[in-house]
């Protein structure tokens, strides 16, 4: 589809606080949705597993329950939103792929209610109270983008957002913005000592995506503080913090860390091109001498 004729595109970041019910959550979201379409909001994007709480706490094979086909109940909700504003809707969600396959997936959903494909988490965690390896099969959809109607757009998630090899082949089919829904949040015991370290890290190196690539960055978090029933503990105290990042890396917004939010932020993609082009790093690449990039360590 071609592109409005201003390159002036609003995103909306949807960071919620997440009930024991994925049905309210469903609903609640889908509100959202709406709310920051009639704000103007073009691309919007759910955080990661927006649907339940996250059930990766504890391996529990009771929680593969929660997974849904895609297409399926959410995907067709979606589409019928994204239809009704003209929006573009990145959701995320729990696939269930087939009898013992799941993964962990974005689906991209165009302004005029077609799904236009699907990505799956390439990277996942095993640390503590992250046990995701229990749930999702790594993704083979490789990295991929989407040209929608309001720009061409890549989706990672979360962990993937560590990766810059991830966010660099992305960039290197055109992205213009990258999207990460992301669930990360503190354990409580270390927030004192380890808190505000981990959240600069996880900020700067997002950031660095963005300037190494020449695109813009939007990261959408949870919020909340999230002790499952029948696991116990103290829980995951999820940062929120939710932000867009320019092209230059530079924060053009950022969310609180103990609210809903739904981020409105607007966006150029002009600035894309002139940011690659005076800033050349992917003319600059040399390719010739990366080969030991596919081995996992060189000696």
């Amino acid at each position: 589809m071609k592109r409005p004729a201003s390159s002036a595109v609003l995103l909306g970041l949807i960071q919620t606080d997440v009930s024991a019910n994925p049905a309210a959550n469903l609903k609640k979201t889908a509100a959202l949705i709406g709310r920051a379409a009639m704000s103007g909001a073009q691309i919007i994007c759910t955080q990661e597993l927006f649907r339940s709480q996250y059930f990766c706490q504890s391996e529990d094979h009771a929680n593969f329950q929660l997974a849904e086909k895609i297409p399926g109940p959410t995907t067709d909700i979606f589409q019928k939103l994204a239809k009704k504003h003209k929006v573009v809707i990145i959701a995320s969600l729990f696939e269930k792929r087939a009898s013992g396959v799941y993964h962990n997936t974005a689906a991209i959903i165009d302004a005029d209610g077609s799904l236009l494909g699907i990505y799956r988490k390439m990277h996942i965690p095993d640390d503590p109270l992250f046990y995701e390896k229990f749930y999702f099969t790594p993704g083979d959809l490789g990295f991929q983008t989407w040209k929608t109607r309001y720009g061409k757009i890549g989706v990672l998630i979360c962990w993937d957002q560590w990766y810059p090899e991830a966010a660099r082949l992305t960039a290197m089919q055109g992205a213009e913005i990258l999207f990460y829904p992301t669930a990360i949040g503190w354990h409580p015991g270390e927030k004192k000592e380890y808190g505000e370290r981990q959240h600069g890290a996880w900020e700067t190196i997002q950031r660095a995506h963005a300037v190494a690539n020449g695109c813009y960055v939007a990261s959408v978090n949870r919020v909340g503080h999230e002790i499952l029933a029948g696991v116990g503990g103290a829980g995951i105290e999820f940062w929120g913090r939710s932000f867009v990042a320019g092209t230059s890396g530079e924060i053009l917004a950022k969310a609180g860390s103990a609210r809903e939010e739904i981020l409105i932020v607007p966006v150029d993609l002009a600035k894309v091109d002139v940011t690659r082009t005076h800033w050349p790093f992917l003319r600059d690449r040399r390719i010739d001498a990366y080969g030991n990039l596919t081995k996992r360590l060189v000696d």
